[in-house]
């Protein structure tokens, strides 16, 4: 009876997983298409939706603790629940890099706004689909899906490359003409990049723990 209470418990914690996983989907997403849009609605819902995520992660904390504590779980139950807190610690950090990005493009700018590097879009989007394939990920135990996720990063670090390159290369040309560029504009640019980065190897550290939780093994070392 009380591992049949436990099974259930476990498969709470895998709902609650999933659901903690869809919102940060639709956080980072969002993000992106704030690239473009500028919604100031879009925005603030983003923001706002920070504190949900926060209380979700606060609930699948206490439950990993309810279960830890219920009975004492076989090595693959320890691996799934210990890899679960980890989890929602990277998940909870994506929602705040999007939350950051949505308040960076709400600020107002003085003068004529600057256009955004050329690939910034295109890392805000790859930056997305590991969230989303991380994701998934864990919900199918999908170890190959999870070593695509850590190999998609370099995809996203060479976007960054572009995206500093593509900054750099708009401050000297406004040098070259004598103009003075709005350095904190060129500045919040590089930051919503480096919160996209940052997003991107919180994905990797899922889907690093998603092949602790399947095999025991974190990062070529085994840990169980």
């Amino acid at each position: 009876m009380m591992r049949t209470r436990f099974e259930e418990q476990l498969q709470k914690l895998n709902t609650e997983m999933i659901t903690m996983g869809s919102m940060i989907e639709r956080a980072i997403e969002t993000a992106g298409d704030l690239l473009a849009s500028r919604d100031q609605e879009a925005a603030r819902v983003l923001m706002q939706g920070e504190a949900e995520i926060d209380r979700k992660e606060r609930e699948i904390e206490t439950l990993c603790l309810r279960l830890i504590l219920m009975q004492q779980p076989v090595a693959r139950d320890l691996r799934i629940i210990s890899a679960a807190l980890k989890m929602i610690t990277d998940m909870e950090r994506i929602a705040d890099q999007a939350s950051d990005i949505a308040e960076v493009l709400t600020m107002p700018v003085e003068g004529v706004r600057l256009p955004l590097p050329e690939h910034l879009q295109q890392m805000a989007a790859e930056t997305a689909y590991m969230v989303h394939r991380a994701i998934d990920a864990y919900v199918a135990r999908d170890l190959a899906l999870a070593h695509e996720v850590i190999a998609h990063d370099d995809i996203v670090d060479g976007l960054f490359t572009r995206v500093k390159e593509e900054l750099m290369g708009l401050l000297n040309s406004f040098c070259s003409l004598g103009l003075n560029p709005d350095g904190m504009q060129l500045l919040d640019m590089l930051m919503i990049a480096k919160y996209f980065e940052r997003s991107a190897d919180h994905a990797v550290n899922i889907a690093e723990w998603v092949e602790f939780a399947v095999t025991g093994s974190y990062k070529g070392e085994r840990l169980s």
